[in-house]
């Protein structure tokens, strides 16, 4: 444990008392899951008792990928109520659920169809949902316009109304990548060694009129964007504001937990994330992407918490096909906590072979017989 920061309790078998302080629900142990809809509930309570027996204490399903939802929005499209059916089972097997949801991409038709002016757009005036960088899927909307500000805080809303449900987590809660970590470049045939248009957002109605009233520039008009500090700081704050005066208090208002995956090269994704009040974060360490070794992910690890002033617990991110074996993976925890963590998250249960599961419940086993 690093510099007076609080682990999460770890939880007994059957606790899910809604009484519980936050601090007191934040688990040690995640798990990041994307659910099979096509499975009953009895072979759902096995996975769910496989998860546990390995001494994971939350799970992390997604259960909105930026189209249709599972779980009951009450305004919006919903594939099936897939989370709803869930939480009592999870929760019988001794897990807490924790809603994943996209925050920013939304490639739902019915959105794409009636508001193509949600839509962020890069510096060459072309707006995501037509042309999306890099990938079909990245068509983020704007964390600037008022309009979608609601539409992402409903979806936050309507998880807060499920009374037994854990926490919400928040994904993709930023803007497009205006560089890819070095290790991905090559996978798009690609050399960003500076900014280019192409990748960098906002540059929307919205965003251009809000910068241009706070400093009397156009965004479009500066020469060097990449530079400018005040304008970086304005996408910074699109997202800042976004997530605290629209998201976390939706959550607070049903005191539920309220996380986020966020990225180690913050910067690049306009995630100044540090700033989110949020009870936790759980940083994508995934070494491979950015050409590094295990000991990476302790040091961003520590980065991590120096940017939070060590006041909220880092549970690091760990990305199970950088590390298929057994010694790998246990590297991996070990850097984390070495660096501070107060837990891990892993990603993803679909990935897990026997011997990560076996370095997991060996891990955890030996920290919970202390």
């Amino acid at each position: 444990m690093s510099k007076g920061l609080i682990a999460g309790s770890l939880l007994p078998a059957c606790s899910n008392s809604p009484s519980q302080s936050i601090k007191n629900k934040l688990p040690k142990y995640w798990l990041w899951l994307r659910p099979d809809i096509s499975l009953n509930n009895d072979e759902w309570k096995q996975i769910f008792e496989e998860i546990r027996g390995l001494g994971i204490e939350a799970i992390l399903p997604e259960i909105y990928s930026s189209n249709m939802a599972l779980f009951d929005t009450g305004d919006f499209q919903t594939k099936e109520p897939w989370l709803e059916r869930m939480i009592p089972i999870a929760h019988q097997a001794g897990l807490q659920i924790h809603a994943w949801m996209w925050t920013m991409p939304c490639n739902n038709p019915k959105i794409l169809s009636e508001h193509p002016e949600w839509y962020a757009v890069n510096r060459s005036g072309q707006r995501a949902d037509t042309q999306p960088a890099y990938v079909p899927y990245y068509k983020f909307l704007c964390p600037r316009n008022p309009e979608v500000r609601a539409f992402i805080a409903n979806r936050v809303k309507a998880l807060s109304n499920i009374s037994e449900l854990d926490g919400i987590h928040l994904d993709y809660v930023r803007l497009p990548d205006v560089i890819l970590a070095e290790g991905l470049q090559p996978n798009y045939d690609i050399i960003q060694d500076q900014e280019y248009p192409k990748y960098d957002y906002c540059y929307c109605p919205t965003c251009r009129q809000s910068y241009k009233a706070k400093v009397g520039i156009d965004p479009v008009d500066i020469a060097d964007p990449a530079s400018d500090k005040d304008w970086y700081q304005h996408r910074y704050d699109a997202v800042i504001e976004l997530v605290n005066e629209y998201l976390v208090p939706q959550a607070q208002s049903k005191n539920k937990t309220i996380t986020a995956a966020v990225f180690p090269n913050w910067q690049s994704v306009r995630q100044q994330w540090h700033k989110f009040n949020l009870d936790a974060f759980l940083p994508m360490l995934y070494h491979g992407f950015y050409n590094a070794e295990i000991q990476w992910i302790g040091q961003e690890t520590e980065k991590s918490l120096e940017r939070l002033d060590y006041q909220k617990p880092i549970y690091s991110g760990l990305f199970l096909p950088h590390m298929p074996s057994k010694v790998e993976l246990t590297a991996g925890i070990n850097s984390a906590i070495n660096g501070g963590a107060s837990g891990f998250s892993i990603f993803s249960y679909g990935d897990l072979n026997s011997e990560q599961k076996s370095a997991l419940q060996s891990y955890i086993s030996s920290q919970t017989n202390h």
